[in-house]
């Protein structure tokens, strides 16, 4: 992943650190202890720039809801399920654009009977919810940022979007610290097994730092985190003196998260035809870079619609004498819609495209639908790094599954189907999504030095592939190292 040494035929590693490749002198390493790859392929290891990862280990154990094509279909899966573990029934995964008929809590109600149950949206900005979850708000359902979808008489439907879904999520349906250890454990084994070496976690909100410290402290921790914190904290953070970067090698304080509108799939975004609901405006995104600024941390946006986008990079725009000769490293995440004259700005003020590849070629029948005329400028994932900009790869899990090389591919061939490629000519070459998985992430978190290559000095944190995926994109992980030590399927291999 070095343009001047891009591939190597031997890697020696010391302790925590690589030490030098030798060439093609592989028996001049110094250490009796070889690994012979019987013609496997190393890289280095998977950064994933945009992960919920509390949440997405959680909701391995939930009733899966995606790739329902019908109301039926998901109430099928409800009906179909085990009892659930707690009081609650909980799913994940429903996306219901393109259903004839649409989510109400009486139809729920209908397969769930007086067990409260709350089902989460692929995009996780709405809520379903029957009638016995809706009676545990006591009709406390309106926020600022929120929408309760009535029917005609006025009465709540069951389904709660944006601040209205997390409001009621933060309140009612509460997940016990043990419980999300215990899931996360098994999420660690899991993405280890996908080659994931390190992750910018986006579950700052519901105080993530203390479950990964727990991980830490117990010895369990196998990726490096980059962790987000809520920017209503900053403040706190200031006084305590805390700036970005503060921690272990495994585990740092690294961001700010911030949102400025909603989803495609919720038709939440903020567009510029004044659609969707705006959650953050640009003068409030600006007043949180500042003080962002003044604290020492960088600032993470969520911004799907073209509005959004716009909004926010005035916002970077307008703040970049306070920002800029700090060298923080600003960034939007998503950036799905944007209009042809704001593509150009992520490279002129400097500010990081933090993307989904996968949400390209899974979105793209609502995009067609909801964004009719205007897809040219969405995901435009290859615009964006001819641009010049810094582009960041990530898979936004649980929405899309915590899987790098699915999203290498997923940028690559622009399509997860059998169809053509949607829209082929944002299609990025296999060198640029591996530097967006590989590079970009790393560079995000301060460690472009230290993570990322394979080269002396540089963490050894690697993934082991079957082939080479320049030859064979359809390469799959073997085994996974990170700081040195074997956190999956150490060798030898059969």
């Amino acid at each position: 992943m070095d343009p001047q040494l891009p591939t190597q035929r031997a890697l020696a590693i010391a302790g925590e650190r690589v030490a030098g490749g030798v060439g093609v002198h592989e028996i001049a390493l110094a250490s009796p202890d070889v690994v012979d790859l019987g013609g496997r392929v190393v890289l280095p290891g998977f950064n994933d720039a945009h992960v919920h990862f509390p949440t997405w280990a959680v909701a391995q154990s939930e009733i899966k809801l995606d790739g329902c094509t019908s109301l039926e279909e998901a109430l099928a899966r409800v009906r179909d399920s085990p009892p659930p573990r707690g009081r609650t029934i909980r799913g994940f995964g429903w996306r219901s654009a393109e259903w004839a008929e649409q989510p109400v809590k009486e139809r729920l109600d209908e397969v769930t009977g007086d067990t409260p149950a709350a089902l989460l949206a692929k995009d996780y900005h709405s809520l379903w919810l029957n009638s016995a979850a809706l009676a545990l708000a006591g009709g406390d359902l309106d926020v600022e940022g929120g929408v309760v979808e009535r029917n005609g008489s006025g009465d709540p439907t069951g389904v709660l979007r944006e601040e209205a879904a997390w409001r009621f999520k933060e309140r009612h349906l509460l997940v016990s610290d043990q419980e999300y250890v215990m899931a996360m454990r098994a999420g660690l084994k899991l993405a280890a097994a996908r080659g994931v070496t390190a992750v910018h976690d986006k579950d700052g909100w519901l105080g993530a730092l203390r479950l990964w410290q727990q991980l830490e402290t117990a010895g369990s921790l196998t990726l490096r985190v980059w962790q987000s914190v809520p920017a209503d904290r900053v403040d706190e953070l200031r006084a305590l003196g805390i700036t970005s970067g503060f921690g272990s090698p495994m585990l740092r304080v690294g961001y700010l998260k911030a949102f400025m509108d909603g989803t495609l799939g919720s038709q939440t975004a903020w567009r510029l035809d004044g659609s969707g609901v705006q959650i953050t405006s640009g003068r409030e995104l600006a007043e949180i870079v500042l003080r962002g600024a003044a604290a020492g941390f960088p600032v993470s946006v969520h911004a799907i619609g073209d509005r959004a986008n716009r909004e926010a990079l005035d916002a970077f725009e307008s703040t970049r004498e306070a920002w800029q000769p700090l060298g923080l490293r600003q960034r939007i995440e998503h950036a799905q819609l944007l209009a042809p004259e704001d593509i150009g700005r992520f490279a002129a003020l400097g500010v990081a495209a933090s993307v989904q590849f996968s949400h390209a070629p899974s979105d793209r029948d609502l995009a067609d639908r909801w964004w009719a005329g205007k897809t040219d400028g969405a995901y435009a994932f290859r615009s964006l790094w001819d641009s010049g900009a810094v582009v960041a790869n990530g898979s936004d899990a649980p929405v899309e599954e915590l899987d790098p090389l699915a999203g290498v591919r997923a940028g690559v061939r622009r399509t997860i189907d059998d169809r053509e490629p949607w829209h082929a000519e944002q299609a990025l070459t296999v060198q640029q999504a591996f530097d967006a998985t590989c590079l970009t992430p790393a560079w995000l978190a301060g460690d472009e030095r230290r993570r990322g290559k394979l080269l002396p000095g540089y963490a050894a944190d690697l993934v082991v592939l079957d082939r080479d995926p320049w030859e064979d994109l359809d390469a799959e992980v073997v085994a996974t190292m990170v700081a040195g030590r074997w956190v999956h399927n150490p060798p030898p291999w059969r």
